[in-house]
């Protein structure tokens, strides 16, 4: 059986590809950071790939997400007779379901260790002692929160947190800084992309409650991270500062 040629658009599915079907990726986007020293064609980002190059490499596959990538630029590596798999991600355990799809779409024959590592270390974490409220911005200048129907509010709701704008009609919406100040949570969850929020750059906006600083990677990809995930989103939930 012949290798399948990849090209990803997805940070998080170029890494789980990378590790899971060495030689199968032959590009991915700028924003495409890990494994680290990751050694393929890179296409432009995850808004606005180059459509010509991409087409040009002839992939068996291109990945992409419906929340990361833009329609119209899957619809024309489409129209140049490209197979564009598309994942769908607003739980865990949907997240896990589609990496399944996407191996088996890369050629990958048996199910990686990480990814049953990754399912066991979330269906063994405790019952959270207690709920706490947070708000969880994901960009400043406009203020951008978690909304409703998240992968990342699903994923701290796992570990205990609830997010204020879970109900919000609009699962990204824009919120006055006064606004979210307001709502008193019990912390404010900072993530480091895709607004990387820092010790410097985002809890002065929040005088008196406790803000963790989480990572990103941890928070909102669906890959070989999920099986860290658990513990490194606790901890720095748990060193949460005012």
């Amino acid at each position: 059986m012949s290798r399948v040629r990849v090209v990803s658009l997805v940070p998080s599915l170029t890494e789980t590809v990378a590790v899971s079907a060495p030689g199968a990726l032959v590009a991915a986007t700028e924003w495409c950071t890990h494994p680290a020293g990751l050694d393929v064609a890179r296409v432009g980002g995850t808004k606005n790939p180059a459509v010509d190059r991409i087409t040009a490499l002839a992939p068996d596959l291109v990945i992409a997400n419906e929340e990361e990538n833009r329609p119209p630029d899957l619809d024309a590596l489409r129209a140049a007779g490209l197979d564009v798999l598309v994942t769908h991600v607003r739980t865990l355990p949907q997240a896990f379901a589609e990496l399944d799809r996407v191996l088996a779409a890369c050629g990958v024959r048996s199910r990686p260790g990480w990814l049953d590592e990754a399912e066991t270390a979330w269906s063994a974490l405790p019952a959270a002692p207690a709920w706490r409220t947070a708000v969880v911005p994901v960009w400043r200048r406009p203020w951008m929160v978690l909304g409703r129907d998240t992968f990342a509010g699903d994923v701290l709701a796992r570990l205990g947190v609830r997010t204020l704008y879970a109900d919000h009609p609009e699962r990204y919406p824009r919120v006055p800084l006064d606004e979210l100040r307001a709502t008193r949570p019990d912390l404010v969850v900072l993530p480091d992309e895709p607004y990387r929020f820092s010790a410097d750059d985002g809890p002065e906006a929040f005088p008196g409650l406790p803000c963790a600083l989480v990572s990103g990677r941890h928070l909102t990809w669906y890959g070989p991270s999920l099986a860290e995930a658990p513990q490194v989103l606790g901890r720095a939930l748990r060193a949460a500062r005012r």
